[in-house]
């Protein structure tokens, strides 16, 4: 571990980390009250994160009431700091324990199939807050590369990526494109979320909830520079104290087509789908439309 790391000013961050080690030792019901706490603290804390979810809601729910926005605001703010003790409990939970948090895993036939074709997988997901523990349960019935994009916060860049390293066949960083053509053309399936706000090139405006995003059409590209299959997959952290459930659903048909726009738009209302399920678990406290200045 680099010196630098053990710095003062990254005393809290591995203090957190100390807090989220020890959850993990908890029961599943206690990890749940330990995520409610943390986003209680989450909401308290990160105001600028809190008015950013509250104006992602009102953008894409306008037909709901104030007071149904607010509603699902808590409740993500809950899920978010649940979220952070799921990162503990996918790299330090034994795999016997995990299983048994594991409610359903269907629709694995629809990435067999799609990995018949020899051209790879991607594997279509959105940012929500219990990504990571989807991600790990799906690690466990798939040899699985991931992309992911790299922490400003070097504590935590290396902790989670040591993680990764040691628990996925391959962690490729967002910008290495050439790692991520290697995957597919070596016929894997990668883990590949497209849904946050983009400003670089090539940037798009796309609907999303109906709401003009600036969007990244580099799905479109490599789909169809690597002939790679798309395939949707969904999980969602279960009501009360079930645990996970996780769906694959069957590649889509003509995709990608002669239209990035076309095909972004299309992505955006089926990730649309899979949010509705779950509202409060989507991660609505990313600026997805770039409307709130940093302060």
């Amino acid at each position: 571990m680099r010196y630098q790391l053990l710095q003062p000013r990254y005393w809290p961050t591995w203090l957190l980390f100390g807090f989220i080690r020890l959850a993990v030792w908890c029961p599943y019901r206690v990890q749940l009250c330990f995520g409610h706490v943390l986003g209680w603290l989450m909401k308290l804390l990160a105001k600028r994160r809190w008015r950013i979810t509250l104006l992602n809601l009102r953008a894409c729910f306008p037909e709901m009431t104030e007071a149904q926005r607010l509603h699902i605001a808590r409740k993500h703010f809950y899920s978010l700091g649940m979220g952070v003790i799921e990162f503990g409990m996918c790299w330090w939970m034994s795999e016997k324990r995990l299983r048994r948090l594991i409610c359903e895993v269907s629709g694995m036939e629809h990435l067999q199939a799609a990995r018949a074709h020899g051209h790879g997988v991607l594997l279509l997901a959105g940012h929500f807050t219990q990504l990571e523990m989807v991600g790990r349960i799906l690690g466990l019935y798939t040899d699985l590369h991931l992309m992911y994009r790299p922490i400003p916060n070097p504590v935590i860049e290396e902790v989670m990526r040591r993680n990764r390293v040691r628990l996925f066949d391959q962690a490729i960083p967002r910008n290495d494109v050439r790692q991520l053509f290697k995957s597919l053309k070596q016929g894997k399936p990668v883990w590949y979320a497209i849904d946050q706000g983009y400003r670089g090139k090539g940037s798009i405006m796309v609907p999303f909830f109906g709401v003009p995003a600036p969007t990244s059409p580099a799905l479109s590209r490599v789909a169809r520079s690597s002939e790679a299959a798309v395939v949707p997959f969904f999980g969602i952290r279960l009501p009360g104290s079930r645990g996970y459930s996780l769906q694959i659903f069957p590649a889509l048909e003509n995709f990608p087509s002669d239209d990035p726009l076309r095909d972004a738009t299309r992505i955006n209302k089926l990730l649309e789908e899979f949010i509705r399920r779950a509202p409060e678990q989507y991660l609505w406290s990313h600026d997805r439309f770039k409307q709130v200045p940093r302060d």
